[in-house]
């Protein structure tokens, strides 16, 4: 260990106990890689306190002591942005996870960085109210880390993103100061938004320690139904015709084709509906009381546009279909170590890059394979793109397919973030202007370069 980080460690057992501060490689490696794989750094220590006051303490003496800091939540990133790839100190939010009573008058709740979307899903249902994301790594993903990403998930054309939830914000500044707003007042025109400001900022400008969410009323009535398309195109006709006609529309997902047939091997089961198919949507209605007759008329009007429909009414049926999209990933994740490409599309655009983005990737290295799927009902298509025999595809791959999105008029990011993977790429959706305007805000609140630095914005020579 280094004469600067034992003198620092030695500063820092004061503000959170030896047993917090994590040195040893063995301790220190599941922090240093990210859910994929991809990404793998190091770090010569992870500190991990217990409250904001602690925590602003260790960003100021880790700043004194001339570290960068990488802050994390749950580590379930896809980008490279939250794991130490230039041997930063990992300043772990997960000990902040404190729930305070829900607020049912307001339907707002108060949580900690550090907890997770199932402990605060949990903590609100027992007033009937539900966290307005939603997301499959539900049980690892944190509050903080969340915001930080503006995650997205499957029920943004209902509630919006992450950063629709947050009416207010408590974080630790470079400099270890806190900034604290958390009245939650659906009003309030006093001077900048920080939660707008901090959602989706990565970690780059403060470390989230708290958040006042808005919530939304839990819905008892249910229904879900899985369609199968023969062509892309259709299945994005069906997606709008049920967006206008069933006013309980809570999720539509779809599933393309190879990444059907790879998690139907994952969980060892049939395709359940229209085998020979292109693409799956996966349609949930929800509302106060039952919805199934409503969605089963909007269905019955798409016509000879679905091919097969399985429906799920309880429980245990839904569960069933929604295993298919939730198990993707994981069933990617056991295939080898992907190229995760996260892509939004305009309706007209959306057929056009799923059929082309294989030729793409192909003509570049073809013994490459591209599992798709994504949240249709707002244009976000998962490009998982896959080498050989398992292994990391070419680097040239993810410069033509998010060129190609940007080239249709997309976005290169619609929900990860963009990292450490994809911060070169930015000048596709963001002009030389508005990058120099993310640097000046950058350089204003962490003039010293401290928290996240080499994440979301490129270097300065690109």
């Amino acid at each position: 260990m280094s004469d600067g980080v034992s003198e620092l460690v030695s500063k820092l057992k004061g503000v959170v106990g030896d047993n917090h501060l994590l040195r040893e490689a063995d301790l220190t490696a599941g922090y240093s890689t990210d859910w994929t794989g991809r990404f793998q750094g190091r770090t010569p220590l992870v500190v991990r306190p217990a409250n904001t006051a602690e925590l602003a303490e260790v960003v100021m003496l880790t700043a004194e002591a001339g570290f960068a800091i990488v802050p994390q939540g749950g580590n379930t990133g896809l980008v490279g942005g939250s794991v130490p790839l230039n041997g930063e100190v990992v300043l772990s939010t997960m000990r902040l996870n404190d729930c305070q009573p829900v607020d049912q008058l307001a339907q707002q709740v108060t949580c900690g960085a550090g907890v997770t979307l199932a402990q605060a899903q949990a903590h609100v249902a027992s007033a009937s109210l539900d966290i307005g994301v939603d997301l499959a790594a539900r049980d690892s993903c944190t509050i903080g880390g969340m915001i930080a990403t503006n995650a997205g998930g499957i029920n943004v054309i209902r509630y919006g993103a992450m950063r629709e939830q947050v009416l207010g914000i408590e974080a630790v500044l470079a400099d270890g100061s806190v900034i604290s707003h958390l009245e939650g007042l659906e009003k309030d025109n006093t001077g900048y938004h920080f939660p707008s400001l901090l959602a989706g900022s990565e970690g780059t400008l403060g470390i989230i320690t708290k958040a006042r969410l808005r919530l939304h009323p839990h819905l008892t009535g249910r229904c879900t139904a899985m369609l199968a398309f023969d062509n892309v195109d259709d299945a994005v006709a069906a997606t709008s015709a049920l967006r206008r006609s069933v006013t309980s529309l809570h999720s539509a997902e779809v599933i393309f084709r190879d990444a059907m047939h790879l998690v139907c091997e994952h969980i060892n089961s049939a395709v359940p509906v229209g085998a020979n198919s292109e693409a799956w949507l996966i349609i949930e209605a929800a509302a106060p009381s039952d919805p199934t007759e409503e969605l089963a008329a909007a269905i019955d009007s798409l016509g000879r546009l679905v091919v097969d429909v399985g429906v799920g009414v309880d429980s245990s049926s839904r569960k069933n279909l929604w295993q298919y999209r939730e198990k993707v990933t994981e069933a990617i994740a056991a295939a080898g170590t992907p190229h995760k490409l996260d892509v939004t599309l305009g309706a007209s655009k959306l057929a056009d890059f799923v059929t082309e983005v294989p030729s793409i990737v192909s003509a570049i290295d073809e013994g490459s394979s591209v599992y798709m799927f994504g949240h249709l009902g707002d244009g976000n298509v998962h490009v998982n793109v896959m080498g050989n025999a398992g292994v990391e595809p070419p680097e040239a791959v993810d410069a033509a397919v998010l060129e190609y999105a940007a080239k249709l008029g997309g976005s290169i990011s619609a929900e990860h973030g963009i990292g450490t993977a994809k911060k070169e790429f930015l000048h596709l959706n963001r002009t030389s202007a508005e990058i120099f305007a993310f640097r000046s805000i950058k350089h204003a609140l962490d003039p010293r370069q401290i928290l996240n630095p080499h994440v979301l914005l490129p270097s300065e020579d690109s």
